[in-house]
């Protein structure tokens, strides 16, 4: 994995945010900072996200940015320009690999089946986000699809349907980098304006990573 990613996998949590207004950038920054997370994924699921990846880059650098959800290498340039540190995509488009590699962001195409898997290592990704990681079959699905690449030693970030009480379960897992979490930070959370409670949930993060790991 590349020095970024390997700061991921030493958080082992990622919130997974779609934030609608630039204006909740650095108020969601400080709510994860203080709660001891330092990192957020910025997904291009709206409008905001490229100012949003700015503002976090340039007034809380502090805080590891990544974009998520990049479809189109069009979105690469764009999280690139802005100033994000990592990038992830729900699938594989080698478009979008070659995009990554050529603005030299450090990136994790999606993957769900051993020839998604098959295609990404072919392009020469070592991390990959598995994703949807419940619908698709939860942790036993992604050890037995991810066994005939252990000797490549993958690594992948479960993202969709994980919640708090199940991130043990993916964390025992020795392939698994880190675990996304929608939960930690959600759209009605910034549109209410409740960053006491996005503070306290990355908090409860932190906190169960530090005791599953010990």
């Amino acid at each position: 994995m590349s020095g970024i990613f390997e700061r991921v996998a030493a958080l082992g949590v990622v919130p997974v945010i779609a934030i609608e207004d630039a204006a909740h950038a650095v108020p969601l920054a400080d709510a994860l900072l203080e709660g001891g997370l330092g990192i957020a994924e910025i997904t291009f699921r709206t409008k905001a996200a490229a100012e949003v990846i700015a503002r976090l880059s340039a007034e809380r650098p502090e805080l590891l940015t990544g974009a998520g959800t990049l479809l189109s290498p069009e979105q690469v340039t764009a999280a690139a320009q802005a100033g994000a540190t990592f990038g992830l995509a729900p699938g594989f488009d080698p478009a979008v690999v070659s995009a990554a590699a050529a603005a030299g962001l450090s990136f994790a195409p999606g993957v769900m089946t051993p020839s998604d898997i098959s295609l990404a290592t072919a392009q020469g990704c070592r991390l990959m986000k598995f994703f949807p990681a419940v619908p698709a079959g939860g942790p036993s699905m992604l050890k037995n699809i991810g066994a005939p690449f252990a000797h490549l030693g993958l690594k992948f970030i479960p993202t969709g349907g994980v919640t708090l009480a199940t991130v043990a379960d993916w964390l025992a897992l020795p392939e698994i980098a880190a675990v996304g979490g929608t939960w930690i930070a959600r759209t009605e959370d910034m549109r209410s304006g409740d960053w006491k409670g996005i503070a306290t949930r990355a908090r409860a993060a932190v906190d169960r990573v530090k005791e599953i790991r010990g």
